[in-house]
């Protein structure tokens, strides 16, 4: 008997949709990994069931499978030697179609309801996905584990939410009835049918595959249609223990598991465009480079793509009550993951004739070895700082630093190698910090890892115009900002709204410019080249799927 789901979950629903509208602190998933949210045995459970799926093939049953394919290495070291089925993509695409069949006749109330089980099982395995998605990535355990789990459970949720309440709009069988004066009035019935886009494809990426993967599942699959899910293969467990979750889910509610499936593949194939230029597939959700995301938006023509790709994220500091609180909030965002984050501070725009303070004026020297002497007290214990840092997810980033060093730049702090104290072989670097003129070239592009620069300006109003035009030009996914002064801030705040990007004003304390709240912060715009949509929004999910109305004279 086909388990309904819907009415199970149904005050998480209505409670997610009210906190789309509130916009403040709202998540059924605990982010502490306490025994008291996930039970007592849960962190050994889950240890053991990751440490059980390595050296072997993944207990995944997808039909047509070629062979297997494998090959993650944790950035912590050890190889995974995890394999997974290999599916070619024509039978990915023909099943996927197969399976929408009776997926779109199901309607929305299983739809969003198997969406919702899927994320309360996810939630109960996230010890075991915190150190799949540790061991894939590089983070640190605890923010793999919040990342990852409950945070990206959140932004799944969200798009649930977001999904139901458009869907929810649409009223199904009406009477219609149109007066005619002194005859009959003219009287007809309406049915109005939400109808799935199609096949959809998502495209993970190595550092955040379930973060910035569960936005576009979760939305595609709650508005009717069918997915295929693209790991990184570098990142591909993370997303093998969703797609195993939801197709277990997904048979228990009489579906056809094909509803969702995994395309693991070597690096050096063409999966990813043979899926994405495939006729059949009508909705791609992207995250990674910006040659990668718009070649899609170019080729992918018969879909609808929602890309998130690079961005050059700008700092400007004009003033500042306490500088040391400042310096600490900056580091802190620098450090975090080893800048492996989309919303990563990279240009910092500082006055070159130095910043009123509570404390004196602080000449731009200063500020730049406030900034290093931030950075260098996160990273005086190493056994801590690498719980911060995490490890480097892979060599092109170590080759980047490599080459930033070698710009011939003054260097404000020097990036240093960790040791880490449970995985030697564990690539760790604390940031570089280079300190550049305004107009410099090499701050026209993203530094995507432990790279950011100091930018001396002749003034606040020339950073002010720099981070405008730098975020229309190249994107940006975060904006930071300090001031004291009441004028600058609305200054800035104009400047943010008309390029497009979220701005972060005067943070010192305990929330950072790279770290995004579901629910309440939008990640994300689409009004910059950064990104084309907001995680998440009405228009991240109405777009997937069409209204189809049958009438008769009633």
């Amino acid at each position: 008997m086909p388990v309904d789901f819907f009415n199970t979950h149904q005050e998480v629903l209505e409670r997610a949709v009210a906190a789309t509208a509130e916009r403040g602190y709202w998540s059924p998933y605990s982010e502490s990994p306490s025994p008291r949210a996930y039970g007592e045995n849960a962190a050994q459970e889950g240890l053991a069931a990751f440490q059980a799926m390595q050296g072997q093939p993944f207990a995944l049953d997808q039909q047509g499978a070629q062979g297997q394919v494998g090959g993650e290495v944790s950035p912590y070291g050890p190889a995974l030697g995890i394999t997974y089925p290999r599916v070619p993509p024509q039978t990915l695409v023909a099943r996927a179609e197969a399976a929408l069949e009776s997926w779109r006749e199901a309607g929305p109330r299983v739809w969003v309801g198997v969406a919702l089980e899927i994320l309360q099982r996810l939630n109960r395995h996230t010890f075991e996905i915190a150190h799949a998605v540790q061991h894939t990535t590089g983070q640190g355990f605890m923010m793999a584990f919040q990342a990852g789990g409950p945070h990206a459970q959140d932004r799944g949720l969200e798009a649930v939410a977001y999904a139901w309440q458009e869907m929810s709009r649409i009223p199904g069988l009406v009477d219609w009835e149109k007066p005619q004066g002194k005859h009959d009035p003219i009287r007809m019935r309406k049915q109005f049918t939400v109808v799935p886009r199609g096949v959809a494809l998502v495209i993970g990426c190595s550092t955040f595959p379930t973060w910035n993967g569960y936005p576009g599942l979760f939305a595609s699959l709650a508005t009717g249609n069918s997915v295929i899910v693209k790991p990184h293969p570098a990142a591909i467990l993370p997303l093998a223990i969703t797609v195993k979750i939801a197709r277990e889910v997904l048979a228990e509610a009489g579906q056809d598991p094909d509803v969702v499936q995994l395309a693991a593949h070597a690096a050096d194939d063409d999966t990813a465009q043979a899926l994405a230029l495939d006729p059949a597939v009508r909705l791609i959700d992207f995250t990674g480079s910006s040659a990668h995301g718009q070649w899609l938006e170019s080729n992918a023509r018969q879909a609808q793509v929602y890309a998130e790709k690079a961005g050059v994220n700008p700092v400007i500091i004009d003033s500042a009550e306490d500088f040391k609180s400042v310096a600490r909030n900056l580091a802190f965002s620098l450090t975090l993951y080893s800048g492996q984050m989309c919303t990563a501070p990279q240009n910092i725009y500082v006055p070159r004739d130095g910043i009123p303070t509570a404390q004196g004026r602080l000449s731009l020297d200063e500020v730049a070895q406030g900034l290093a002497d931030a950075l260098g007290k996160l990273a005086a214990d190493p056994a801590r700082a690498v719980e911060l840092t995490g490890a480097i997810q892979n060599a092109a980033t170590l080759a980047r630093l490599d080459q930033a060093r070698g710009l011939g730049l003054p260097i404000v702090c020097d990036s240093r190698s960790l040791a880490h104290p449970q995985f030697e072989a564990a690539a760790v670097r604390t940031p570089l910090l280079l300190r550049a003129e305004a107009g410099d070239p090499n701050l026209e592009r993203e530094w995507f890892g432990p790279i950011a620069f100091l930018v001396a300006v002749d003034s606040t109003a020339q950073a002010i115009e720099l981070a405008q035009s730098s975020v229309k030009r190249h994107g940006a996914l975060s904006m930071s900002a300090y001031t004291t002064d009441d004028d600058t801030a609305r200054a800035m705040r104009r400047a943010a709204e008309r390029a497009g990007v979220s701005l972060s004003l005067n943070l010192t304390g305990p929330v950072f410019v790279n770290q995004t709240a579901a629910f309440s912060d939008f990640h994300g715009t689409g009004a910059n080249p950064a990104a084309n949509a907001a995680l998440s929004d009405s228009a991240y999910v109405a777009n997937r799927y069409r209204v189809v109305q049958t009438r008769w004279h009633a």
